[in-house]
């Protein structure tokens, strides 16, 4: 990847870094934040109390996440469902509206009386 072009394709953003750390920590601008502006990728880095080694490694970070998204992804290969499956799943949802049946309330003019 070329550096000089992925530069010109980024706006990197410093700011105070939370967590532990004390003075140092809370009062410069060490952590950094990179925007892909063509992707939207957004990367941080603020494990180092130095700014420039916070920005190195959001780089490559951000390197990391592009050649991740260049990568071809698999192509799924279909199955189908085996016979018997089928058939299982077909007579488990027999048995459940069998059930939901059963449930119902009876009506009275559903009943046929005989006398």
């Amino acid at each position: 990847m070329d550096l000089k072009k992925l530069k010109k394709e980024i706006k990197i953003y410093y700011y105070k870094s939370r967590g532990p750390g004390g003075q140092r920590k809370n009062k410069k601008e060490t952590a950094v934040k990179i925007y892909h502006i063509p992707t939207g990728i957004t990367v941080r880095a603020t494990e180092f109390r130095s700014q420039a080694r916070n920005k190195e490694l959001a780089l490559e970070r951000l390197i990391e996440k592009l050649k991740e998204l260049k990568k071809p992804k698999k192509v799924r290969i279909p199955t189908s469902k085996p016979k018997e499956a089928k058939e299982k799943q077909i007579e488990e949802k027999r048995k459940r509206s069998e059930k939901k049946r059963m449930r119902r309330k009876i009506k009275l003019h559903e009943i046929d009386f005989e006398i």
